[in-house]
């Protein structure tokens, strides 16, 4: 896949985790596609993905899942 920014053939589709929000209102959004450059460090999301994640982020509980994670600070 060619990258947009640099041009190399080198870009790939990867899934990536993210978080969004803090406290009480942080998400974390799995399995999220995003277009990678090696070369450049480019990432991209499409628009559809985009659009995907503001539904996710908007539709509050419906979608998502408890989980309890250790949280550590760097000092």
């Amino acid at each position: 896949m060619i990258c947009d920014n640099c041009g190399k053939n080198r870009a790939f589709k990867r899934k990536m985790t993210h978080s969004y929000g803090k406290g009480k209102n942080l998400v974390l959004i799995e399995n999220i596609p995003v277009i990678d450059c090696p070369d450049c460090g480019e990432q991209v999301l499409t628009s559809d993905t985009l659009k995907e994640i503001e539904n996710i982020r908007k539709g509050g509980d419906k979608q998502l899942k408890q989980r309890f994670i250790p949280v550590a600070q760097f000092a």
